[in-house]
């Protein structure tokens, strides 16, 4: 689409085009209740009415945080915020407690917003918020009160290509949140990238029940739509996990072709979905499941493919893709239709940065290819010294291309080093992505992420790797999430966390489970895991789109917040986690049942 010079325009030539045709569709949280529809023009007029009030506050060129629910109240502040000549910072509602109230409070004091945009029901706990974060000065704004009555007196905004469009806060640290700056240049080139790599059309509809705040659900199945004159169906990511089958069966319900997730939602559908509720799907018009923001597992699409073939889901659909906020979203995808290319190579080989063929024998792990790269230059980097690594190598991800943002918010040094890198032989300008990869033919493979890298003993292991060899273990670990790391104790130790339920599991149960991924570890890693932490469901932390934050955990972990129900540590490990312990001579502590003294139940690796 061209003719277009900033995301403003296109939304009103979209109204003056479509009209009254559904621009987005929301389900509700409750099983039966009625869909919202908004459409074109109805998104139009909210949003010029909103614009106005925003110019009044003098939003021009200013951020403004967004705090809404999942629905389409968001998408019209959005657009207003467009509309406005504002830049956008969606963002999660802060709730009363936790990481979510930490993140949105690390939000606000990096962006220096003075103006919040919500609803009238969430208006009274974000004006709280405000007060209690120090920020009473900032104005809050419910958007959804009488917000027709000004729509003719709005203005265009002077906004131009290279202005901000919105900024996109990454899902790394709460206390120092980094918000990517995307221009309405870098927004339109990646819908042009979309478009070239999923083939979108506008008889193509989006489904997705992804946060509105997160990059692929913002940007993929909210403002792709909209980019192509189409429509988009949404539902809370509250009411997908609490019952997968509704997504499914929108899909069916409302003829959508383009949707998906991480990797887990894949597996949360193999999970929770019962052979009954199967009987009742429909999933023909789906061609493209696009599969990304996390590591694709080969495993998770063969067995989605396979059960899902009896409601109509063809193994072409699967759609494995590789993004970042950085890169405003999409960087490369497949080719529609052909599904996931694979690549199955030698473990051992993989450790040390190579590809190597299979040996007889030897373990193999198989990659998942995340397509082609059109609308970037790429190169595979050794990240240290910059230099370009030779053909069939693993190493950093670089991109440059008119997609790449601007940097990040008020850092100019983060920006300098992420945005502005050059490679040894002269060539500068690329985006450092932080991720691993290698090209084989015009293949993208995603291999890990640089910073979550365990390296010991001279070998890469993918902590990946480590976690869903874990979860294979027994059935019990399939429904939880695992995360693995090292600490540098008396030497650079690993650490594996899992997710397990304990109401069932007596002491000696959850020590065979502990034993069990010991020796997992060790005969398929050829690593020592003398540190094993059982936990409680929910005590990872994860990412807006479910990712869990390894680093975070890790953090976590060292500052002795982590607790197991069932724990094994070193004797290193455990007098740098747990000082107290090992001062008051309680590294031995027996379970609570027969102690008395604690919940967890813990014992020292020797």
């Amino acid at each position: 689409m061209t003719g277009f010079a900033t995301f403003t325009e296109v939304l009103r030539g979209r109204a003056a085009e479509l009209g009254e045709r559904d621009a987005h569709v929301f389900l509700g949280d409750a099983p039966g209740a009625a869909a919202e529809h908004l459409t074109y023009g109805q998104l139009d007029r909210a949003a010029r009415a909103i614009a106005v009030r925003l110019r009044e506050h003098g939003a021009l060129g200013q951020p403004v945080l967004l705090l809404y629910p999942p629905g389409p109240g968001f998408l019209k502040a959005f657009a207003a915020c467009l509309y406005a000549g504002a830049v956008a910072v969606p963002a999660p509602l802060p709730g009363d407690r936790g990481e979510r109230l930490q993140r949105v409070s690390g939000i606000i004091r990096d962006t220096g917003a003075r103006l919040v945009l919500t609803d009238s029901a969430h208006a009274p706990d974000v004006s709280l918020w405000l007060a209690m974060a120090g920020r009473g000065e900032t104005v809050c704004l419910a958007t959804d009160v009488e917000e027709g009555l000004d729509s003719d007196a709005w203005q265009p905004p002077p906004t131009g290509p290279d202005d901000l469009a919105f900024l996109q806060y990454t899902s790394g640290s709460t206390s120092r949140p980094r918000g990517v700056m995307v221009s309405h240049r870098n927004l339109l080139a990646n819908m042009e990238a979309m478009r070239n790599i999923l083939g979108s059309t506008a008889r193509d509809v989006f489904g997705s029940w992804l946060p509105h705040y997160h990059d692929m659900g913002l940007i993929c199945h909210l403002l792709h739509p909209l980019w192509l004159g189409t429509s988009s169906v949404q539902m809370s990511p509250t009411a997908f996990v609490k019952r997968p089958v509704r997504w499914l069966r929108s899909i069916g319900e409302y003829g959508v072709t383009i949707g998906g997730g991480p990797n887990f939602c894949y597996d949360l559908c193999l999970r929770r979905i019962t052979d009954e509720q199967l009987a009742d799907l429909d999933l023909s018009s789906w061609r493209l499941a696009i599969n990304g923001a996390e590591p694709v597992r080969h495993q998770t699409l063969e067995s989605f493919a396979e059960r899902f073939a009896a409601a109509g889901f063809r193994r072409g659909s699967l759609y494995p893709a590789y993004g970042l906020a950085e890169a405003t979203l999409v960087v490369s995808g497949g080719t529609p239709g052909r599904g996931p290319r694979t690549l199955t190579v030698d473990a051992a080989g993989l450790e040390y940065d190579e590809l190597r063929p299979p040996r007889p024998g030897r373990p193999v792990r198989t990659l998942v290819g995340s397509g082609s790269v059109r609308d970037f230059a790429v190169r595979i980097v050794e990240p240290v010294i910059g230099e370009e690594v030779p053909e069939g190598r693993v190493g950093e991800i670089w991109v440059r291309g008119d997609s790449v943002a601007q940097g990040y918010w008020r850092r100019p040094t983060d920006t300098a080093r992420t945005f502005h890198a050059m490679v040894d032989d002269g060539e500068s300008g690329f985006l450092r992505t932080g991720d691993l990869g290698v090209i084989d033919g015009d293949e993208l493979y995603v291999t890990g992420r640089l910073k979550e890298m365990i390296i010991l003993n001279g070998r890469n292991i993918y902590p990946q790797d480590v976690e869903w060899a874990v979860r294979e273990t027994e059935p019990s670990l399939g429904a939880g999430q695992g995360a693995v790391f090292t600490v540098d104790a008396d030497r650079e130790q690993l650490v594996v966390v899992h997710e397990v339920r304990p109401e069932n599991a007596d002491w000696e149960t959850l020590r065979a489970l502990a034993r069990r991924i010991q020796i997992l570890i060790g005969q398929d890693f050829d690593v020592p895991a003398a540190n094993v932490l059982l936990v409680r469901p929910g005590t990872l932390r994860r990412t807006t789109s479910g990712k869990i934050q390894r680093t975070l955990i890790r953090k976590l972990f060292l500052e002795g917040e982590v607790s197991g129900v069932y724990e094994v540590l070193d004797p290193a490990v455990r007098a740098l986690v747990r000082p107290r312990d090992t001062l008051l001579g309680n590294d031995l502590l027996r379970p609570a049942g027969r102690a008395g003294t604690r919940s967890a139940m813990q014992e020292t690796a020797w």
